[in-house]
């Protein structure tokens, strides 16, 4: 039985993270990743747009339609009122026989997403397949960010590493380990709340540990899911990313921990897929949007 005492404590500890909440809602810069609609950009920017959200996450697709004509997309996106806060770059590989390959890759979309008015490169390491991961693949991780994080830096845009799932920086040790082996000055972390949260960490406490390094938070959820219909992308992992609100991921606690930091950069919504079959992108947006207003208290705009 919750004693009174116990009843009041929970109350005032629920105000103290409200406050906290607010206060990161009036530094932090808030998006959306266009991912769900796929490879049909113009409507991602649309309706994004319409929805309410004033800065955009785009992927690959963008330079595959737009990597010739960069200021056409930096109209497209004036147009909609859209900044255009990070680029997914995809994937980069600690192949040592590819790792000219994969530098001349990411700097070649650095200098598009400089062009196009983008503000961060996000990459995603790629975890070594058919065997396990060694401490020396760490350390090649963090060397070969750092290096690319020059490159891009020169192309005019910052580097933002995003852990992920089925990467090498896949659990909480592990992305120490690649922070601990790449030079701040040059890499930047994206921080995804919802990734690290099925990693096996705390994200909560991860951003008080990260404080120095975030420069760009994911705001996702995450649950369980029965095997027989796991949409985790593909991992086969159980796990389904969903909407804000959804999941198990203490979004309260999050948003209190980026009021203590002062976290005053960018805060994407990213949902990977629509988890719902009769859902759309669009659908999940504002589903998205109701939570950051009604429950998390936050201004979308």
């Amino acid at each position: 039985m919750v004693t009174r005492r116990e009843f009041l404590t929970a109350v005032a500890s629920s105000a103290v993270a409200l406050r906290a909440g607010r206060a990161a809602a009036a530094a932090m810069k808030l998006g959306y990743a266009a991912i769900t609609w796929g490879a049909d950009i113009d409507k991602a920017i649309e309706d994004i747009s319409a929805v309410g959200f004033r800065a955009i996450q785009l992927r690959g697709e963008a330079f595959a339609q737009y990597g010739n004509r960069p200021k056409a997309l930096r109209a497209l996106l004036d147009r909609y009122r859209q900044t255009f806060a990070v680029l997914s770059s995809g994937n980069l590989s600690i192949d040592p026989s590819r790792e000219e390959e994969m530098l001349s890759m990411h700097v070649q979309h650095a200098r598009f997403l400089h062009d196009a008015g983008g503000q961060y490169l996000q990459v995603i390491d790629e975890r070594p397949k058919e065997r396990p991961v060694v401490p020396d693949d760490y350390r090649r991780l963090g060397r070969l960010l750092t290096e690319l994080g020059k490159r891009t830096a020169d192309a005019g845009v910052p580097l933002a590493y995003h852990h992920h799932m089925n990467s090498t920086g896949e659990k909480p040790q592990e992305v120490r380990a690649v922070l601990d082996a790449a030079d701040a000055r040059h890499v930047r972390l994206l921080f995804d709340v919802a990734h690290y949260q099925q990693g096996g960490g705390d994200p909560v406490a991860a951003i008080r540990e990260y404080r120095e390094w975030i420069d760009v938070v994911h705001l996702k959820d995450v649950r369980d899911a029965a095997a027989p219909g796991d949409r985790s992308g593909g991992s086969g992992g159980g796990y389904e990313f969903v909407e804000l609100g959804r999941g198990r991921v203490d979004l309260p606690g999050v948003f209190a921990a980026l009021g203590d930091i002062a976290f005053d950069k960018w805060a994407i919504v990213e949902l990977d897929r629509v988890p719902d079959p009769s859902g759309t992108p669009r659908a999940s947006a504002e589903m998205n949007k109701r939570y950051l207003i009604e429950r998390a208290r936050l201004t979308v705009q």
